[in-house]
């Protein structure tokens, strides 16, 4: 087995330490033993964003919202669904992620970041949601592991009852909030009909073959 090679360390504010391995072609993120994510596990962060783009194909210039770049996989999916007249706003709280992106991820980026329809701002997902009423035709929340925080308390605030109102009155008329989690969540599903959503939960896998775990996709419009 080839060796496990540190490439780099980032401070999450308010939380935990962030550190980012290589092996051989594939590069890991890891939060002290668990690992957060993987390149050779896609599948289910880009059916995030075409699943997302799939159910607002009728309008002409979309605006997204991404919350959490991660390795870039549902923005680079995203852009590959969108038309030239869309924007794609990619808030990240961490600027280690998205040097990381640039340098040895490069490869794996692909461009993403200088695309023309993509912002990067550097803050708390919540807080830029916070500030749009009525802005986004679709906001794709990836942040953490799901409903269960695991890498800053701080994230959990993004699906209380009011968070969800915040992300609800961001959203533009009939616009979808998207979020990813690694595991269902019953309680987090009627938290999100109780705030005015319909709700629909959709299982996927891990590997974009069709493999590796089954992670939780709600799509609440």
């Amino acid at each position: 087995m080839k060796p496990l090679e540190p490439l780099g360390r980032a401070q999450v504010p308010g939380g935990e330490e962030l550190r980012l391995y290589r092996r051989g072609d594939d590069f890991m993120i890891q939060l002290d033993r668990n690992e957060l994510m993987n390149s050779r596990m896609s599948g289910s962060e880009e059916a995030l964003a075409v699943m997302s783009i799939a159910r607002i194909a009728n309008r002409a210039t979309p605006h997204l919202l991404i919350g959490g770049y991660g390795m870039g996989f549902t923005l680079r999916a995203a852009l590959a669904e969108l038309g030239e007249k869309a924007q794609v706003t990619v808030a990240e709280l961490v600027p280690e992620i998205i040097a990381w992106a640039r340098g040895p991820m490069a490869a794996l980026t692909a461009g993403g970041l200088d695309d023309g329809r993509v912002t990067v701002v550097q803050d708390d997902v919540g807080a830029v949601i916070a500030r749009g009423r009525a802005t986004y035709d679709a906001i794709l929340l990836d942040v953490d592991n799901g409903p269960d925080g695991l890498v800053r308390e701080g994230n959990d605030r993004l699906y209380t009852r009011a968070g969800l109102q915040a992300a609800r009155a961001a959203l533009r008329p009939g616009g979808v909030l998207a979020i990813w989690s690694a595991a269902p969540d019953t309680a987090f599903a009627r938290r999100l009909r109780a705030t005015g959503f319909e709700v629909e939960e959709t299982i996927v896998r891990a590997r974009s073959n069709g493999k590796g775990p089954r992670h939780v996709i709600w799509f609440a419009q």
